[in-house]
């Protein structure tokens, strides 16, 4: 039951967001747009109550309970950087805005751009933390929770490995071709200052 509501919110998520953004750009209805895009956390609301029910009544603690965590977790983390991401390239390509600017590609901006991934990464991991230990709290017999733990460590493994990749770009940065400045957005192939 659970893997399927996981698979219904990510569902979910992306109608609720090519939906509102539909609004917003190919239907001028900039606040029926917006009201569609902050439907979006209810998802996950209704992800977290129907898997406090489901451990409420009786359901052995399993993998699928850490998945729902970290499936909030990631969304909590990453959800909003995605919808302002998506929205930026519907508002260009539907409304007439301009090309929304790209990462930077080379040294410290670089840097400070995975750095700022990594910190979505690391509140994944928080959130999906705080929400296994209140699962294992909540179910209170430590011989069933084994498998809420092991998803604990998986969400820090992962937040560790991002750090390291994230650290990689500030110990070896990589450099701008000969004649490109430095730092700064891209916007297309071209870099733009700041």
């Amino acid at each position: 039951m659970i893997v399927a509501l996981i698979a219904a919110c990510e569902i979910g998520f992306w109608v609720l967001l090519a939906a509102g953004l539909a609004c917003r750009y190919l239907l001028r209805m900039p606040r029926t747009g917006l009201a569609l895009l902050l439907c979006e956390p209810v998802l996950e609301v209704v992800l977290l109550v129907a898997t406090a029910l489901d451990l409420k009544n009786g359901a052995e603690p399993n993998w699928t309970h850490g998945l729902a965590a970290l499936y909030i977790g990631y969304t909590v983390g990453h959800g909003h950087r995605t919808v302002k991401w998506l929205d930026g390239h519907a508002a260009h390509r539907l409304g007439g805005a301009p090309k929304p600017l790209g990462p930077p590609r080379h040294g410290l901006a670089r840097a400070r751009h995975e750095t700022r991934i990594w910190l979505g990464t690391l509140t994944a991991a928080v959130v999906a933390t705080v929400l296994l230990q209140l699962a294992i709290w909540y179910v209170g017999d430590p011989s069933r929770t084994t498998s809420l733990e092991d998803w604990r460590f998986a969400a820090w493994r992962a937040a560790g490995i991002h750090g390291l990749v994230a650290l990689a770009y500030w110990i070896w940065p990589k450099k701008a071709p000969a004649g490109a400045p430095e730092d700064g957005p891209v916007v297309g192939k071209e870099r733009v200052g700041r």
